[in-house]
Protein backbone atom coordinates (compact mmCIF):
# COMPACT_ATOMS: atom_id res chain seq x y z
CA UNK A 1 0.00 0.00 0.00
CA UNK A 2 0.95 3.79 -1.03
CA UNK A 3 -0.23 7.22 -1.10
CA UNK A 4 -1.95 7.24 -4.50
CA UNK A 5 -1.06 9.64 -7.04
CA UNK A 6 -3.61 12.50 -7.80
CA UNK A 7 -4.01 15.47 -9.25
CA UNK A 8 -6.32 18.57 -8.84
CA UNK A 9 -8.35 20.65 -10.92
CA UNK A 10 -9.04 24.32 -10.32
CA UNK A 11 -13.01 24.63 -10.31
CA UNK A 12 -12.66 28.48 -9.01
CA UNK A 13 -13.66 31.14 -11.73
CA UNK A 14 -10.90 33.05 -9.64
CA UNK A 15 -7.35 32.24 -10.47
CA UNK A 16 -5.85 33.58 -7.58
CA UNK A 17 -6.98 31.40 -4.25
CA UNK A 18 -6.83 31.99 -0.43
CA UNK A 19 -9.30 34.72 -0.38
CA UNK A 20 -12.35 32.56 0.35
CA UNK A 21 -13.31 29.51 2.07
CA UNK A 22 -11.62 26.15 0.72
CA UNK A 23 -14.45 23.59 -0.58
CA UNK A 24 -12.70 20.33 -1.79
CA UNK A 25 -14.70 18.40 -4.47
CA UNK A 26 -14.03 14.69 -4.80
CA UNK A 27 -15.08 12.42 -7.43
CA UNK A 28 -17.25 8.69 -8.77
CA UNK A 29 -15.75 5.35 -9.77
CA UNK A 30 -15.30 5.79 -13.45
CA UNK A 31 -15.86 9.72 -13.56
CA UNK A 32 -13.58 13.04 -13.27
CA UNK A 33 -14.10 16.53 -11.79
CA UNK A 34 -16.15 17.39 -14.62
CA UNK A 35 -19.17 15.32 -12.49
CA UNK A 36 -18.73 18.94 -10.36
CA UNK A 37 -18.62 21.73 -13.16
CA UNK A 38 -21.74 22.74 -12.79
CA UNK A 39 -22.09 22.98 -8.75
CA UNK A 40 -18.57 24.83 -9.32
CA UNK A 41 -20.39 27.40 -11.54
CA UNK A 42 -23.67 28.01 -9.11
CA UNK A 43 -21.12 28.05 -5.96
CA UNK A 44 -17.60 29.29 -7.12
CA UNK A 45 -18.35 33.26 -6.69
CA UNK A 46 -18.38 32.73 -2.84
CA UNK A 47 -16.04 29.61 -2.38
CA UNK A 48 -12.55 29.05 -3.38
CA UNK A 49 -13.49 25.61 -5.23
CA UNK A 50 -10.91 22.27 -5.62
CA UNK A 51 -11.62 19.05 -7.17
CA UNK A 52 -9.82 15.74 -7.61
CA UNK A 53 -9.28 12.94 -9.96
CA UNK A 54 -9.04 9.92 -8.36
CA UNK A 55 -5.75 7.61 -9.80
CA UNK A 56 -5.63 6.93 -14.02
CA UNK A 57 -9.07 9.23 -14.19
CA UNK A 58 -9.38 12.77 -15.55
CA UNK A 59 -5.94 14.88 -14.76
CA UNK A 60 -4.35 11.99 -12.13
CA UNK A 61 -1.77 10.15 -13.61
CA UNK A 62 -2.55 6.40 -14.96
CA UNK A 63 -1.77 3.81 -12.19
CA UNK A 64 1.08 0.64 -12.67
CA UNK A 65 -0.90 -2.66 -13.29
CA UNK A 66 0.03 -3.66 -9.70
CA UNK A 67 -1.20 -0.28 -7.75
CA UNK A 68 -2.32 -1.14 -4.32
CA UNK A 69 -4.09 1.94 -1.68
CA UNK A 70 -6.86 2.35 0.28
CA UNK A 71 -9.32 4.94 0.48
CA UNK A 72 -7.64 5.76 3.84
CA UNK A 73 -4.63 6.45 1.66
CA UNK A 74 -6.90 8.42 -0.96
CA UNK A 75 -7.55 10.57 1.94
CA UNK A 76 -3.90 11.41 2.68
CA UNK A 77 -3.20 11.60 -0.54
CA UNK A 78 -5.69 14.78 -0.79
CA UNK A 79 -4.56 16.09 2.52
CA UNK A 80 -1.48 16.08 0.19
CA UNK A 81 -2.70 17.55 -2.23
CA UNK A 82 -4.49 20.42 -0.58
CA UNK A 83 -1.15 21.14 1.22
CA UNK A 84 0.60 21.42 -2.11
CA UNK A 85 -1.54 24.57 -3.57
CA UNK A 86 -2.97 26.07 0.06
CA UNK A 87 -0.30 24.65 3.22
CA UNK A 88 -2.48 23.86 5.98
CA UNK A 89 -5.45 25.59 4.72
CA UNK A 90 -8.98 23.95 6.23
CA UNK A 91 -11.59 23.26 4.15
CA UNK A 92 -14.98 22.19 3.57
CA UNK A 93 -15.40 18.13 1.57
CA UNK A 94 -18.01 17.17 -0.32
CA UNK A 95 -17.65 13.72 -2.23
CA UNK A 96 -19.84 11.37 -4.20
CA UNK A 97 -19.27 7.79 -4.30
CA UNK A 98 -15.94 6.64 -3.56
CA UNK A 99 -15.31 10.27 -3.39
CA UNK A 100 -17.82 10.69 -0.62
CA UNK A 101 -16.03 7.51 1.19
CA UNK A 102 -13.04 9.35 0.98
CA UNK A 103 -14.68 12.07 2.84
CA UNK A 104 -15.69 9.83 5.90
CA UNK A 105 -11.67 8.48 5.72
CA UNK A 106 -11.03 12.26 6.43
CA UNK A 107 -13.23 12.83 9.04
CA UNK A 108 -11.60 10.32 10.83
CA UNK A 109 -7.83 10.28 9.81
CA UNK A 110 -7.77 14.05 9.33
CA UNK A 111 -10.86 15.79 11.13
CA UNK A 112 -9.05 18.91 12.27
CA UNK A 113 -8.43 19.85 8.88
CA UNK A 114 -11.92 19.59 7.68
CA UNK A 115 -14.47 22.53 8.62
CA UNK A 116 -17.76 20.01 7.54
CA UNK A 117 -18.25 16.48 5.52
CA UNK A 118 -20.92 16.06 3.05
CA UNK A 119 -21.49 12.50 1.46
CA UNK A 120 -23.46 12.09 -1.73
CA UNK A 121 -24.71 9.00 -3.33
CA UNK A 122 -22.15 7.21 -0.21
CA UNK A 123 -22.03 4.92 2.19
CA UNK A 124 -19.60 3.37 5.61
CA UNK A 125 -19.48 0.57 3.19
CA UNK A 126 -21.19 -0.02 -0.44
CA UNK A 127 -23.16 -2.61 -0.93
CA UNK A 128 -21.81 -6.20 -2.35
CA UNK A 129 -18.41 -4.97 -1.76
CA UNK A 130 -16.85 -8.29 -2.82
CA UNK A 131 -17.98 -7.98 -6.75
CA UNK A 132 -15.87 -4.90 -6.36
CA UNK A 133 -12.66 -7.35 -6.70
CA UNK A 134 -14.16 -9.08 -9.33
CA UNK A 135 -14.74 -6.30 -11.36
CA UNK A 136 -11.21 -4.90 -10.82
CA UNK A 137 -9.98 -8.14 -12.61
CA UNK A 138 -12.32 -7.39 -15.41
CA UNK A 139 -11.23 -3.89 -15.94
CA UNK A 140 -7.60 -4.75 -15.65
CA UNK A 141 -8.08 -7.46 -18.05
CA UNK A 142 -10.35 -5.61 -20.94
CA UNK A 143 -10.08 -1.96 -20.03
CA UNK A 144 -12.94 0.31 -18.89
CA UNK A 145 -15.33 0.47 -21.88
CA UNK A 146 -16.43 -3.51 -20.67
CA UNK A 147 -18.42 -0.79 -17.95
CA UNK A 148 -20.12 1.49 -20.44
CA UNK A 149 -23.88 0.08 -20.51
CA UNK A 150 -24.01 -0.99 -16.75
CA UNK A 151 -22.36 1.97 -15.20
CA UNK A 152 -24.66 4.24 -17.64
CA UNK A 153 -27.81 2.24 -15.91
CA UNK A 154 -26.43 2.84 -12.37
CA UNK A 155 -25.50 6.41 -12.71
CA UNK A 156 -28.96 8.13 -14.41
CA UNK A 157 -31.96 8.06 -13.44
CA UNK A 158 -34.87 7.16 -15.62
CA UNK A 159 -34.72 9.41 -18.48
CA UNK A 160 -31.49 11.67 -17.67
CA UNK A 161 -29.74 9.83 -20.51
CA UNK A 162 -31.97 11.07 -23.02
CA UNK A 163 -32.99 14.49 -21.46
CA UNK A 164 -29.20 15.21 -20.85
CA UNK A 165 -27.20 13.86 -23.75
CA UNK A 166 -24.29 16.42 -23.41
CA UNK A 167 -23.71 15.75 -19.36
CA UNK A 168 -24.20 12.55 -19.70
CA UNK A 169 -22.00 11.70 -22.23
CA UNK A 170 -19.27 13.92 -20.60
CA UNK A 171 -18.94 11.89 -17.80
CA UNK A 172 -19.21 8.05 -20.10
CA UNK A 173 -16.10 9.70 -21.77
CA UNK A 174 -14.36 10.24 -18.25
CA UNK A 175 -14.97 6.60 -18.20
CA UNK A 176 -14.07 4.93 -21.25
CA UNK A 177 -10.87 7.53 -20.88
CA UNK A 178 -9.79 6.21 -17.68
CA UNK A 179 -7.12 4.24 -17.23
CA UNK A 180 -7.80 0.46 -16.41
CA UNK A 181 -5.32 -0.36 -13.72
CA UNK A 182 -5.91 2.98 -11.50
CA UNK A 183 -10.46 2.08 -12.17
CA UNK A 184 -8.83 -1.49 -10.88
CA UNK A 185 -7.38 -0.22 -8.13
CA UNK A 186 -10.09 2.00 -6.66
CA UNK A 187 -12.13 -1.12 -6.54
CA UNK A 188 -9.76 -2.83 -5.03
CA UNK A 189 -9.91 0.00 -2.27
CA UNK A 190 -13.67 0.12 -2.50
CA UNK A 191 -13.79 -3.86 -2.07
CA UNK A 192 -11.63 -3.44 1.51
CA UNK A 193 -13.45 -0.28 2.85
CA UNK A 194 -15.68 -0.72 5.79
CA UNK A 195 -15.72 2.54 8.45
CA UNK A 196 -19.14 1.34 10.07
CA UNK A 197 -17.19 0.52 13.69
CA UNK A 198 -16.14 4.18 13.55
CA UNK A 199 -18.51 6.48 11.96
CA UNK A 200 -19.30 7.50 15.44
CA UNK A 201 -16.19 9.03 15.47
CA UNK A 202 -17.17 11.68 13.38
CA UNK A 203 -17.89 15.29 15.05
CA UNK A 204 -17.66 17.81 11.86
CA UNK A 205 -21.41 18.82 10.89
CA UNK A 206 -22.25 16.17 8.54
CA UNK A 207 -24.72 15.74 5.68
CA UNK A 208 -25.49 12.55 3.79
CA UNK A 209 -27.45 13.31 0.10
CA UNK A 210 -28.88 9.86 -1.28
CA UNK A 211 -30.47 9.55 -4.75
CA UNK A 212 -34.47 8.41 -4.98
CA UNK A 213 -33.24 5.81 -7.58
CA UNK A 214 -29.58 5.12 -6.13
CA UNK A 215 -29.10 1.19 -6.10
CA UNK A 216 -25.32 1.37 -5.22
CA UNK A 217 -26.00 3.68 -1.86
CA UNK A 218 -29.89 4.17 -0.95
CA UNK A 219 -31.34 6.53 1.20
CA UNK A 220 -31.04 3.70 4.39
CA UNK A 221 -27.24 4.28 4.11
CA UNK A 222 -27.59 8.17 4.62
CA UNK A 223 -30.14 7.89 7.18
CA UNK A 224 -27.19 5.54 9.00
CA UNK A 225 -24.61 7.39 8.45
CA UNK A 226 -26.81 10.80 9.69
CA UNK A 227 -27.83 8.86 13.19
CA UNK A 228 -24.34 7.78 13.88
CA UNK A 229 -22.24 10.77 13.26
CA UNK A 230 -22.29 13.42 15.74
CA UNK A 231 -23.40 16.39 14.23
CA UNK A 232 -25.52 14.77 11.08
CA UNK A 233 -28.37 15.22 8.74
CA UNK A 234 -29.80 12.98 5.82
CA UNK A 235 -31.47 14.37 2.59
CA UNK A 236 -33.02 12.33 -0.46
CA UNK A 237 -33.00 13.75 -3.86
CA UNK A 238 -36.10 13.40 -5.74
CA UNK A 239 -35.07 11.90 -9.37
CA UNK A 240 -31.83 11.38 -8.79
CA UNK A 241 -29.83 7.91 -8.99
CA UNK A 242 -25.99 7.63 -7.98
CA UNK A 243 -24.36 11.27 -9.49
CA UNK A 244 -26.43 13.89 -7.81
CA UNK A 245 -23.76 16.32 -8.88
CA UNK A 246 -24.56 16.42 -12.58
CA UNK A 247 -28.12 14.70 -12.13
CA UNK A 248 -29.48 17.78 -10.24
CA UNK A 249 -26.74 20.42 -9.74
CA UNK A 250 -29.29 23.07 -8.79
CA UNK A 251 -30.43 21.53 -5.82
CA UNK A 252 -26.78 20.03 -5.03
CA UNK A 253 -25.80 23.72 -4.94
CA UNK A 254 -28.04 24.43 -2.09
CA UNK A 255 -27.93 21.72 0.17
CA UNK A 256 -23.96 22.72 0.05
CA UNK A 257 -24.96 26.92 0.73
CA UNK A 258 -26.72 25.53 3.20
CA UNK A 259 -24.65 23.18 4.84
CA UNK A 260 -21.90 25.09 4.72
CA UNK A 261 -23.51 28.21 6.64
CA UNK A 262 -24.79 25.76 8.69
CA UNK A 263 -20.94 24.84 9.54
CA UNK A 264 -19.76 28.47 9.61
CA UNK A 265 -22.80 29.54 12.02
CA UNK A 266 -21.52 26.67 14.58
CA UNK A 267 -18.22 27.63 14.44
CA UNK A 268 -19.06 31.41 15.10
CA UNK A 269 -20.94 30.01 18.03
CA UNK A 270 -18.35 27.76 19.49
CA UNK A 271 -15.83 30.89 19.38
CA UNK A 272 -18.21 32.80 21.24
CA UNK A 273 -18.61 30.56 23.72
CA UNK A 274 -15.09 30.02 24.28
CA UNK A 275 -14.67 33.49 24.70
CA UNK A 276 -16.81 33.41 27.12
CA UNK A 277 -16.04 31.25 29.56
Amino acid sequence: MSVPQIRAVRLSPREQLGQRELVVLGPSLGTSTVMWDAVARLIGEDYDILGWDLPGHGVSPAAAPDAAFSVAELADAVVGLVDSILPGTPFHYAGDSVGGATGAELALRHQERLLSLAMFCSSPRFNGAEGYAERAELVARQGTAVRLQASAEIWFAPGFLAEHPTESSRLLHALRDADRFGYAAVCRAIAEYDVRDRFGEIAVPFLAVAGEFDSVCPFSDAQWMAEHAQRGSAVELPGVAHIAPTEDPAAVAQLLRDHFALAASEASGEKAAEGAE
